[in-house]
């Protein structure tokens, strides 16, 4: 039992992943922070752009000849 302790203990196989599974939750986590406290101002910024598009010319260009 003392063998088998000793060479989980030891095995690093999967530590690569468990890092990468460990960044990747908080990067989501602080996105998700980000995006919780400024989604008034990004809402407001896809309602202007939105608005802009509504007043672009729906006629097509033509060169002058």
């Amino acid at each position: 039992m003392k063998h088998l302790f000793k060479s989980f203990w030891t095995d690093e196989s999967g530590q690569g992943l468990v890092e990468y599974a460990l960044i990747l939750a908080l990067v989501a986590i602080g996105l998700f922070l980000v995006l919780v406290f400024l989604r008034d101002q990004i809402g407001n910024i896809f309602v202007n752009i939105g608005n802009k598009l509504k007043e672009a010319p729906t006629n097509s260009f033509t060169t002058p000849s």
